[in-house]
């Protein structure tokens, strides 16, 4: 399938309880840290209009949605969008209001905040408008931009729990269906500042099919037609490939004890590179041997 639209994956900053962790903080302001606003233009500048095109920022995944929803209507508009709303959805039955599908056919960016990835799948998976969403992506110059729980819940499988420090015990990971923009991945985000590299070795040894993605704070992906990935942002993206892994003693221990993986294939992205979802080839933009 030829995608059309583009997915900007987004690793977030200071978030309000992301996954089973929280990390309150009372100055809302402050979960969207000006860091982001490379990654945010870049946004703008891949979407259809560019400044003009039709932003709804979706915060449903928030439990402080009239506090966060304004930070990025207020960031966006400060780099030059001037057509953005706030789209709160907080039950299911708003999923499938005319009002509310009206707004999300006539959009040509949705931005998901940053909150509970599981809290955004359960009021928005398997509704119209999550059909259309999916339609949108599949087959309009369309942008989809998540942050923290946006992006974790971008992929067809999406890690919803499990805490850093015992990430590599058996069953410590909680894996579930995400959003669904794209298959063959897992994401995980704020990975670098909270160690949770744990938790991407044990999603991917389950299934060495799924490609795992840590992102970073300050980092993000831009995937176009779901085949490259090019890192934005000033921090790091972790690949993990378990396509060469050659042994594991997964199904041997029982829960709650350590996993074992020999050669479990992984790659450092910084801004500007690049990697090929179809050839599973990464290309450093800055290599040393060009």
């Amino acid at each position: 399938m030829n995608i059309q639209g583009k997915l900007i994956i987004i690793g977030g900053a200071v978030d309000k309880g992301s996954f089973t962790e929280t990390d309150l903080d009372k100055n809302a302001a402050k979960n969207l840290n000006f860091f982001e606003a490379g990654i945010l233009k870049r946004i703008i500048d891949e979407s259809k209009h560019k400044g003009n095109s039709r932003i709804e920022v979706i915060t449903t995944a928030s439990k402080i949605p009239k506090e966060i929803g304004p930070e990025y209507v207020k960031a966006l508009h400060y780099l030059g969008a001037d057509n953005v709303d706030v789209l709160d959805i907080v039950r299911r039955e708003q999923a499938s209001e005319p009002e509310i599908l009206d707004r999300l056919k006539a959009a040509d960016v949705v931005m998901f905040t940053g909150g509970d990835q599981l809290r955004l799948t359960s009021i928005l998976g398997g509704t119209a408008f999550h059909d259309i969403l999916l339609d949108k992506y599949h087959n309009e110059d369309f942008v989809y931009a998540g942050t923290s729980a946006g992006a974790a819940a971008a992929s067809n499988n999406m890690i919803y729990q499990g805490s850093s420090s015992e990430a590599l015990l058996k069953g410590e990971v909680k894996i579930t269906s995400g959003l669904g923009l794209i298959d063959g991945v897992i994401i995980d985000t704020h990975f670098v500042q909270r160690g949770r590299i744990g938790r991407l070795f044990q999603a991917v040894v389950g299934n060495p099919k799924v490609l795992g993605i840590g992102l970073g704070e300050d980092t993000g992906l831009l995937i176009t037609h779901n085949t490259k990935m090019e890192a934005i942002g000033s921090g790091l993206v972790i690949i993990v490939d378990g396509r060469e892994i050659k042994d594991t003693n997964l199904t041997q221990v029982e829960l709650g004890q350590p996993i074992s993986i020999n050669h479990l294939v992984t790659h450092v992205m910084s801004i500007n590179d690049t990697f090929d979802l179809t050839t599973f080839k990464m290309t450093i933009k800055s290599s040393q041997y060009v």
